[in-house]
């Protein structure tokens, strides 16, 4: 292949690249759109406990600066592994996100302990109007943080198997924008539901 075949290749290649991006950052926009309905909804609805609890009664600062915690480490190993896009790499690349994935189901495993207890102790979707917008958004971001999850499997398989390749760099970076993405929207959910709930 000529020089200017190559250079004619890799420029349609960064073009791809950067529609790609484009889309998904009009992807990341409609879920800035869902969640801040979601987060409407709950500041409507957080007064109405219809004589059950409040956040005041059911939430325990301590155990979601723990989650907190668990996703601000998984956002920032999630960062650390993506500068280790060099193929020489590719172990440290997977240990990065090995990490990313186990901060991340740790979290996840928590939030589902919360869940949990919540309707153990009679505190379902179902007892009052705040606790229906309250699961439905933090439920909503768990479910993102779960195909989150899922997703870095898929793409570290092939990582795993055949090295780092341009198209595999591309899709991380996706992953690594929607795992940020996810770590803000928890920053909004811990001021806004925890801690001025107990407020």
């Amino acid at each position: 292949m000529t020089q200017p075949s190559l250079t004619a290749h890799a420029d349609a290649h960064l073009e791809v690249t950067h529609r790609t991006l484009f889309g998904f950052w009009v992807y990341l926009m409609t879920d800035c759109i869902l969640f801040a309905t979601l987060f409407a909804t709950y500041a409507v609805l957080h007064e109405g406990t219809f004589g059950g609890p409040s956040g005041r009664d059911l939430f325990s600062p301590p155990f979601a600066l723990a989650e907190t915690l668990l996703l601000l480490c998984s956002s920032f190993t999630c960062g650390i592994a993506m500068l280790d896009t060099q193929p020489a790499h590719k172990k440290r690349l997977l240990g990065w996100f090995i990490l990313t994935f186990l901060l991340g189901a740790s979290f996840l495993t928590l939030e589902l302990t919360e869940f949990t207890r919540f309707v153990h102790e009679g505190h379902s979707w179902e007892r009052s109007a705040f606790l229906t917008s309250f699961f439905t958004l933090v439920a909503t971001h768990g479910l993102h943080i779960s195909m989150g999850l899922l997703w870095m499997i898929v793409l570290l398989v092939p990582v795993w198997r055949h090295g780092l390749t341009p198209v595999s760099i591309k899709r991380l970076t996706c992953l690594r924008l929607f795992w940020h993405f996810l770590d803000v929207v928890w920053i909004f959910i811990f001021t806004i539901v925890y801690l001025m709930g107990v407020v």
